[in-house]
């Protein structure tokens, strides 16, 4: 690891409270209107459709399984350099547990508290909540396949490629001192934890290649060229490939619009979500715009709302975000305690890893790994 001066920690720092943060936003800006058509969006909310939270799941501001999806994905990573130290280094098997952690909080009333595995963010009660959430993921992460390792020779669900595996894949951008083909890589060996169709987890790579540009310093433009070139060496990168294409195209088209978002489809699909968010990304103004756009159209608004935000929220860092929708966000907590731990792990991990001292205790509480 690197030395980081005190500018490039505060910077990084930064950018990781902003892309979980981010993502949340867009993510609980387009929970209430999820499944409505943009014509119905238009009629309730008037001419320019949301310009805020919306009730849904009986509060302001409610995040879905999109974010809850993000909070295991951290979680997941920051166990996965922990047993690092144990000498067993598998990020997939982490991230399966961590996924496996997430889908108890889809079917248990509350934190089971005889789990040994659960650390803190497992003991979260407002997480026990269904918000939506994907089939795959579910059917990937229950029943008598549950504890079978996906992999790309034997994935889960292969004929799947819902956006529940790009939703979730932003985190792998922030592993900035990772090679981009390791983090595409990574990314994908996560997907097909629950999704195997090659387009699924294709977008998922290239999004978090994209985000991890964006950690760097670099533009999305650059981020997308290079997510490009990665693509051209998979196998079944077309659908991926023409889906960034389109959306780089839809940007020199003209004026950003509804129906420019509209084009590019509905964002049920990895593709379409990942093209709607990186398109709204792309011709942002700036952050609230942006984020709008992403979740006024007809389709899964709150999966490209999370990725937009997840990309803007990288690109200018967490004091970029609108004040009034960080203030009203489920959750926000949470979220900042996460990414915060996320920077420390990533920066001090092998300080905080002692097992003889009350710094490496008090950590293995937070992320226990068991052996």
């Amino acid at each position: 690891m690197p030395l980081w001066s005190r500018a490039q920690q505060q910077d990084f720092r930064s950018r990781v409270r902003g892309c979980l943060l981010g993502g949340a936003i867009g993510d609980a800006l387009g929970a209430g209107i999820e499944f409505e058509s943009l014509e119905k969006i238009r009629a309730v909310h008037g001419p320019q459709g949301v310009t805020g939270y919306v009730p849904a799941y009986g509060r302001l501001g409610a995040v879905t399984d999109d974010t809850q999806m993000v909070l295991f994905t951290v979680d997941g990573l920051i166990r996965a350099h922990i047993r690092r130290d144990t000498g067993s280094w598998h990020p997939p098997t982490d991230l399966h547990l961590a996924y496996l952690r997430w889908s108890a909080t889809q079917r248990d009333w509350g934190p089971d508290e005889r789990r040994a595995d659960l650390g803190w963010l497992g003991r979260e009660e407002w997480l026990y909540a269904q918000r939506a959430p994907g089939q795959a993921c579910l059917s990937g992460l229950s029943g008598p396949e549950a504890e079978r390792l996906g992999t790309l020779e034997a994935p889960k669900n292969p004929h799947s490629k819902g956006c529940g595996t790009v939703m979730r894949a932003a985190p792998f951008g922030l592993l900035t001192t990772w090679e981009p083909s390791l983090v595409f890589q990574l990314a994908v060996e996560c997907s097909v934890l629950t999704h195997g169709h090659p387009t699924g987890y294709l977008s998922a790579g290239a999004l978090a290649v994209i985000v991890q540009t964006a950690a760097r310093g670099g533009t999305l433009e650059e981020g997308v060229h290079l997510a490009l070139a990665l693509l051209s060496e998979r196998p079944a990168h077309e659908e991926t490939t023409a889906a960034l294409r389109a959306a780089l195209d839809a940007v020199r088209a003209g004026e950003p619009s509804a129906e420019r978002v509209e084009a590019l489809g509905e964002g049920w699909v990895a593709e379409e979500a990942l093209a709607i968010g990186l398109y709204c990304a792309l011709v942002a103004h700036d952050i609230r715009s942006g984020l709008l756009l992403a979740v006024n159209h007809s389709g899964d608004s709150d999966s490209t709302g999370a990725i937009c935000g997840n990309l803007l929220g990288v690109l200018h860092g967490d004091t970029a975000l609108p004040p009034g929708l960080v203030a009203g966000l489920e959750g926000r907590g949470a979220l900042l305690e996460l990414a915060d731990d996320f920077v420390l792990e990533l920066m001090h991990g092998p300080e905080l890893h002692g097992p003889d001292t009350a710094e490496g205790a008090a950590w293995s509480a937070r992320y226990p790994v068991l052996r």
